[in-house]
């Protein structure tokens, strides 16, 4: 190939470089852009957030610090905006029911969980696992009071141990024969126990919830191991929704 030849190849490489590197940028700067209209379009909407669910406790500005902590990771932002407005459009809307199905309950949770992990290292060990059979007859009926994953969820985070070399936060969310079960293990940080947190308001308010809800068709135990604490959540939504049968 003559020295023109070669020239013209490489200019015209060289173009084609350029037109990607361009597009690149573009295309960057336009989910920059997008990330910094979700974020500023959420910030407005908890500004306004006026919630008057006492029993879930739900502060504002907990999602404003959250919504700090996207802001702070760019690979993150677009992705986590969109789980915390999933997250806030259950607690405007769906919250307001008497009770929603276990499956949005359970995608409200994975939800939670998404916008939490952005507190933590890529390298701290989360474990979640999901196991819902969706063909159970009642995974689609309205028979879950909503948020009643939160405190759960949120206090593994608050309280666990996130230094150590083995901390870690284990979440396993299961819906099997109509029962709706929520397991969350964690390692305590000892500048912040959860021996203390276990008998604390939140945790105090959501059983009280739960006995007025589901009486006797509900488990919550809270165990602690050493310095691992365990809480486990299961609700028989079938003999719940036979005792309302009976009653209505």
């Amino acid at each position: 190939m003559s020295p023109t030849h070669l020239l013209a190849a490489f200019c015209a490489l060289l173009t084609a470089l350029l037109v990607v590197l361009l597009f690149r940028t573009l295309r960057s700067e336009r989910n920059r852009r997008q990330a910094e209209t979700r974020y500023n379009e959420l910030k407005q909407r908890i500004d306004t957030l006026q919630l008057e669910n006492l029993e879930a406790r739900l502060n504002p500005h907990l999602f404003k610090n959250i919504l700090n902590s996207i802001q702070s990771h760019a690979y993150q932002a677009y992705y986590a905006l969109d789980k915390l407005a999933n997250v806030l459009d259950y607690i405007l809307y769906e919250s307001r029911n008497q009770y929603v199905t276990p499956e949005s309950e359970i995608e409200f949770a994975l939800n939670l969980i998404e916008i939490n992990k952005i507190k933590v290292s890529p390298l701290f060990e989360l474990n979640v696992k999901k196991r819902v059979g969706e063909q159970e007859p009642l995974y689609r009926q309205a028979l879950m009071a909503p948020l009643i994953s939160i405190d759960l969820i949120e206090n593994a985070f608050k309280h666990a141990d996130l230094q150590s070399a083995d901390a870690f936060i284990k979440i396993v969310i299961e819906f099997k024969d109509d029962v709706f079960s929520l397991s969350v293990s964690n390692k305590m940080s000892a500048k912040n126990s959860l021996l203390k947190a276990s008998s604390g308001i939140g945790i105090d308010t959501l059983e009280q919830r739960l006995a007025i809800i589901y009486k006797d068709h509900f488990r919550l135990q809270r165990v602690v191991e050493e310095d691992v604490y365990t809480a486990q959540l299961k609700i028989n939504l079938l003999e719940h929704k036979a005792e309302m049968l009976a009653a209505g």
